[in-house]
């Protein structure tokens, strides 16, 4: 069985971003347009569909690191920032990217919320292993070894 684990993290974000965009209860807030995505950063994203891939980001990360909260999320999305001629400090992600984010997929059904932190729920589970499945089928024609996975 093909899990997230096992493919490419940039197609399964890719094509997890294009579904999310189709899914109930997922829009991107009108913010979102103005909004730098931490104190290390001097301009806001340049894609116009950033937001997107940072929710399908932050459920790929909820699925492999969950339980998680939102303050391992900021370090996890954080960064250097720069100073001048000072050294580089480390610098957290935007808490409020993060939280609309971890709120939108609960709305979605894709995560819930535990004692612990956020977990990955079966319907989102399930959401992630189909579309590794599906990346894995594509990699397997190029490759013929890796269908000895499906």
């Amino acid at each position: 069985m093909v899990t997230v684990y096992d493919v490419p993290p940039g197609k399964l974000i890719e094509k997890l971003s294009e579904e999310l965009r189709e899914k109930d209860g997922i829009e991107e807030p009108e913010w979102s347009r103005f909004v730098k995505t931490g104190v290390h950063k001097e301009k806001g994203p340049e894609q116009p569909d950033w937001w997107f891939d940072r929710l399908s980001a932050v459920l790929r990360s909820v699925y492999i690191e969950g339980p998680i909260g939102v303050a391992r999320l900021r370090g996890k999305y954080g960064g250097k920032k720069r100073r001048g001629s000072k050294p580089n400090q480390v610098a957290k992600g935007s808490g409020s990217i993060i939280r609309e984010s971890l709120q939108q997929l609960e709305e979605a059904g894709l995560i819930e919320k535990e004692e612990e932190g956020r977990v990955v729920t079966s319907e989102g589970q399930s959401l992630l292993d189909d579309l590794a499945h599906e990346i894995m089928k594509d990699m397997a024609k190029d490759d013929p070894e890796l269908s000895k996975y499906l």
